[in-house]
């Protein structure tokens, strides 16, 4: 697979050049970039899929709810409605997706909203609902925004600077747009990160003289749903995991360490189950032997599948800091204000 992407070198430099016209057109004006005079601040990436944005903006919200009048816009991935839509509790994961949906499940003081034409979201939600400030959610490339503060995320083992651009390697543009950003996060690091491994980090990112920051990833300490059971008590259970999401790896590691024994179904990203599939799943389910068992699943999944699978269960996950938590904060607030 790997020599198959080299082969397809050719085609990265076409499209290097394509995403490096449209940039440059959106950096000297001649494409339309609006700005508001609310802060909306961007998270995003310049790789495809897998680098945490979902729990970012999730820390943000926690962060900032509590003070200013928050709202999220995603574009609503996979959703099968068009247009405009503020999150209300008669949608479903496929009227607006999985991300938004989990946010406005989550979080009943904020305003959540999908648009693809995130300028027309962004004008409809303040004309609508005044917050004080948007979040943004995987919107790094969608330039016909202007926002007022970048937060570029790149994960730990599979760095933008030691990537490609499509389809040799996995980036949506260029390095070169690093320089956006106001800050970058390296995220999904171990846990005990040790200084040879942030000075090799910070030394191939320095070059963008951008603030770097360094989270983990951090899980909760009970299951939620259909069973709550405690993550050290797991071990005792015989677990069937499904996932439908870019990068399961973690969570298989996490599960592994703490001695789960578990049996992995696996799906692509964003998936939308059908009946069939649900089936299988219960059938899956109804093989397992033990008296203590249980169909664990990620949060994300968790609203695509709720109202199908009765006995399902969820592992949610935040964002933890590991060094510098207060700075980042600050900057973030200060920006605001």
């Amino acid at each position: 697979m790997k020599f198959l992407r080299y082969l397809l070198y050719p085609f990265a430099i076409i499209y290097d050049l394509v995403t490096t016209i449209r940039n440059f057109f959106f950096n000297v004006g001649v494409f339309k970039q609006t700005s508001f005079n609310s802060p909306v601040i961007v998270v995003g990436n310049l790789s495809v899929g897998g680098t945490g944005k979902t729990p970012q903006i999730e820390y943000l919200i926690r962060l900032l709810k509590d003070t200013f009048k928050t709202a999220v816009l995603s574009r609503g991935y996979k959703r099968k409605t068009e247009g405009y839509v503020l999150l209300n509790e008669t949608h479903s994961a496929e009227d607006v997706g999985d991300e938004p949906l989990q946010y406005f499940k989550k979080f009943n003081t904020i305003n959540v909203a999908v648009n693809a034409n995130r300028v027309e979201g962004i004008t409809n939600l303040l004309a609508g609902k005044s917050p004080e400030v948007i979040l943004l959610d995987d919107a790094f490339q969608h330039r016909k925004v202007k926002g007022s503060f970048y937060i570029l995320l790149t994960k730990f083992d599979d760095l933008f600077t030691d990537d490609f651009l499509l389809p040799t390697g996995n980036l949506r543009e260029s390095r070169r747009g690093a320089k956006r950003a106001d800050v970058i996060l390296v995220t999904k690091c171990p846990e005990f990160l040790t200084k040879g491994q942030k000075n090799k980090i910070e030394s191939k990112l320095k070059k963008y003289h951008k603030s770097v920051f360094f989270t983990s990833i951090s899980y909760d300490e009970n299951t939620s749903g259909a069973k709550i059971v405690a993550i050290d008590e797991l071990k005792n259970y015989e677990v069937l995991l499904i996932t439908g999401i870019a990068n399961p790896i973690p969570l298989l590691s996490f599960l592994k360490e703490k001695g789960v024994n578990f049996k992995h179904l696996k799906y692509s990203d964003h998936h939308h189950f059908t009946e069939n599939e649900i089936e299988d799943i219960k059938g899956e389910f109804s093989k397992l032997k033990s008296s203590k068992k249980l169909i664990l699943t990620t949060e994300k999944d968790y609203v695509r599948l709720e109202n199908s699978i009765e006995e399902l269960s969820f592992l949610g996950i935040q964002t933890s800091f590991i060094e510098k938590q207060e700075e980042f904060n600050s900057i973030i607030i200060n920006h605001i204000k």
